[in-house]
């Protein structure tokens, strides 16, 4: 496995845990940002298709390499 491939995993995983559970949410609003929650999904939306791209990527050129 090449670092793309591991950097697109990973971020993908962390950007899904922050996409789909309230944890970020809950993290804002604990050290008071919670002005920022309105902006999560326009901001990590995009960035979980950015690793996904990039995983696939790592992925394909691996593959045929």
């Amino acid at each position: 496995m090449n670092r793309l491939t591991k950097t697109g995993l990973i971020g993908t995983i962390i950007a899904a845990i922050c996409c789909f559970t309230p944890l970020l949410v809950w993290a804002l609003a604990t050290i008071g940002l919670s002005g920022f929650i309105v902006y999560l999904d326009s901001v990590l939306l995009p960035l979980l298709g950015v690793f996904i791209a990039m995983a696939l990527y790592g992925f394909v050129s691996q593959s045929s390499a």
